[in-house]
């Protein structure tokens, strides 16, 4: 009698584990990537939950490829060398399809020779430097070319900016975008007594003598403006000086590239009315379709003041093309996925279609804002059609005969049009 009771228990032990509601074996698994704490946590945690939200709409949808998508989140904690050991458990552990993550550049570079080595797939939907195309990463983030040069552009034929101040965080991304800025505004014939470089550590909080330097950088009678590639939290002590030291947006302008609703929601920002933004998407502007994006994410989040940004655009980019290459190749197999991203096309939330290019870079508008006193940016500058991703820069000596294309013959991301050689990725 005991023995047949320990039968039938475990049987329907058996068929209960069967019928209890959980990731089957059988998933699609996607990477999530993101600091969800340390500095970057400002900016990376709602990254995070787009996915999640993506995600949760895809399975509502049926999944993909008859398979529901399963999410595996881990914390890199904004600890760059960290970045590459979680992508490698994600590729070789959890035996993820594709990561969705990353925020900076440096922690994009961690990941980098992980995915080569293991065949993984990236898509780093953070604006950055370029300088960079990788067969295993898709940029869905605004080059500079999208980004940083349109803005001094604006800054310079618009407001009449004449000198600038290149104030960014010190790792490579605002190194490198300076590096570029700095060459082309020599180009466009600005001296280099009109320009000031500045850097500071991930999370620098005081800004006091910094500003003060800004401030007298820009009171020689010659308009000046700030062009500031400073990342994470340090943008909150760093606007709240400049107000502090009366520094208004009539005086000396700042048009950031690190700097959206996101960040912009834990700011007073009456102070800040008029200083600028550069971006290739704003919560504020007005289409169907992102309409449709910011009632989901508020319903998402829980929340009606939850508000959204351009990394959160270039996310739901990335991932919708994925899931479309995805379906074009019948498998997630990542060579096979690599190849049917190439040409993809997805709707823009500020309209428009989006754009994969051979070089791994999507074409996309570009917009500069005013920061509003709800924290919302007004678009006071747009691009009249999107604009293609420049993966090596023009403006640098290294760079300006070289070209990525991941299609055949030339399959190389880092490619000499005049000698006609491949010399790899980076």
């Amino acid at each position: 009698m005991k023995i047949k009771t320990l039968v039938s228990a475990i049987a329907l032990t058996g068929a209960t584990l069967v019928a209890v509601p959980s990731w089957a074996a059988d998933t699609i698994k996607v990477g999530v990537l993101h600091s969800l704490s340390g500095t970057m946590a400002i900016s990376e945690s709602a990254l995070k939950d787009t996915v999640l939200m993506l995600i949760k709409e895809q399975n509502a949808k049926g999944g993909l490829l008859g398979k529901q998508i399963e999410p595996v989140v881990v914390d890199p904690a904004s600890n760059w060398p960290l970045f590459a050991e979680k992508a490698r458990e994600l590729i070789s552990k959890d035996k993820v399809d594709v990561i969705f993550g990353s925020w900076t550049s440096v922690s994009r570079k961690s990941v980098l020779p992980v995915l080569q080595e293991l065949n993984g797939l990236m898509f780093y939907p953070v604006q950055f430097e370029g300088e960079e195309s990788s067969k295993n990463i898709f940029y869905t983030g605004a080059a500079p070319n999208q980004q940083a040069t349109p803005a001094v552009n604006y800054l310079m034929n618009d407001l009449g900016v004449k000198r600038f101040v290149l104030a960014g965080t010190d790792y490579v991304y605002p190194r490198t975008t300076n590096k570029i800025l700095e060459a082309y505004l020599k180009s466009k014939g600005v001296p280099a007594k009109d320009i000031m470089v500045n850097y500071t550590p991930f999370g620098q909080s005081d800004w006091q003598s910094i500003v003060s330097q800004i401030k007298k950088f820009g009171s020689q009678g010659i308009k000046t403006a700030v062009v500031s590639t400073i990342n994470g939290d340090a943008n909150v002590p760093f606007y709240k000086e400049l107000a502090n030291q009366g520094i208004s947006s009539e005086d000396i302008p700042v048009v950031a590239f690190s700097v959206g609703e996101q960040e912009l929601s834990g700011l007073d920002t009456k102070p800040l009315v008029g200083h600028l933004a550069a971006w290739n998407y704003f919560e504020s502007v007005d289409t169907p379709e992102n309409e449709r994006f910011i009632k989901a994410w508020k319903a998402y989040k829980k929340d009606p003041k939850a508000v959204t940004n351009d990394p959160m655009e270039a996310t739901y980019i990335g991932f919708n093309m994925w899931v479309d290459a995805v379906k074009k190749a019948g498998t997630t197999d990542v060579d096979a996925v690599e190849k049917a991203m190439i040409g993809q096309k997805f709707p823009n939330l500020t309209g428009g279609m989006a754009t994969m290019n051979k070089n791994h870079y999507l074409s996309k508008p570009v917009l500069i804002g005013e920061i509003q006193d709800d924290g919302q940016f007004e678009t006071v500058w747009e691009t009249d059609s999107t604009v293609p991703g420049d993966s090596w820069s023009d403006y640098l000596p290294s760079s300006k005969n070289v070209i990525a294309d991941w299609t055949s013959p030339i399959n190389c991301g880092h490619y000499n049009t005049v000698t006609k050689k491949c010399s790899g990725e980076n």
